[in-house]
């Protein structure tokens, strides 16, 4: 990921709606040196705020709807919730849950593309997103897996004015500052019943070491470590004890990014 701090249009958080928010707490906080930070006001419904050495990396959540899996989301950064959330319309998409304030952190929506993967807007307030990426234990690069890529290369950039570098494997979406996360077309490996959705891949000193790790931790491996084709880069994806999958990654070029 080339973004180094919060930009509009490129992602902006994760976070990790749980059945059972303290033991992902516990395992993250175990894997990625996370320190748990709970607001208390009731209204607050629990939101927890995951910091790595001081700066706010993500957060963990309850699950707050009938139905709602346990996983990671990705929020995007935009100016104005309401005007992107009739972008994502006009585009095709729909709306999980409309445009609407989160306390005085700021405003969001959940959306889902035309293929159903979901990910949020966020127009900031007094929280502009995460404070750190590409670090060991930050954010470091998102994915989306979907069934149908040629729809979502139409609809992404509608709705953030992303660019878009297609190749024969993979596309990479990026902004003027350079790419920040990519696409992978679903094929026959993936069982039918795995939804399109996306995936955070946090950064890592050493995917072999922090998958051994999270397996020690309790975390399914769904990928082993691997080095993808061109050189220099190193990834696993993984299942967290709750039952949400999220990847590692490692740029040899600059440790952790």
């Amino acid at each position: 990921m080339k973004q180094q701090a919060v930009t509009t249009g490129g992602p902006c958080w994760v976070e990790h709606g749980s059945a059972d928010p303290a033991a992902a707490q516990r395992f993250y906080g175990e894997l990625f040196g996370w320190q748990a930070e709970t607001d208390e006001r009731p209204e607050a419904g629990g939101y927890t705020f995951m910091r790595l050495d001081g700066a706010v990396a993500a957060a963990v959540t309850p699950l707050y709807g009938e139905g709602q899996p346990t996983a990671w989301s990705v929020s995007f950064l935009v100016e104005e919730a309401d005007a992107a959330a009739r972008r994502v319309t006009g585009a095709g998409g729909s709306l999980v849950v409309q445009p609407t304030d989160a306390l005085d952190y700021g405003r969001f929506a959940i959306a889902a593309d035309p293929s159903g993967a979901v990910f949020g807007l966020w127009q900031p307030g007094r929280l502009r997103g995460a404070e750190v990426f590409n670090a060991p234990g930050a954010l470091g690069w998102v994915e989306l897996l979907t069934r149908d890529p040629d729809g979502a290369r139409a609809f992404y950039p509608a709705v953030f004015g992303w660019t878009v570098r297609p190749s024969e494997r993979y596309t990479q979406w990026g902004l003027a500052d350079g790419d920040f996360g990519g696409m992978l077309a679903m094929d026959e490996g993936f069982p039918p019943q795995v939804p399109p959705h996306w995936l955070p891949y946090f950064s890592a000193a050493d995917v072999d070491v922090s998958a051994f790790r999270a397996g020690n931790l309790g975390a399914t491996v769904l990928m082993a470590p691997v080095d993808l084709p061109g050189g220099g880069l190193r990834i696993a994806v993984l299942r967290d004890p709750v039952g949400a999958a999220f990847g590692l990654y490692y740029r040899s070029e600059t440790r952790g990014g």
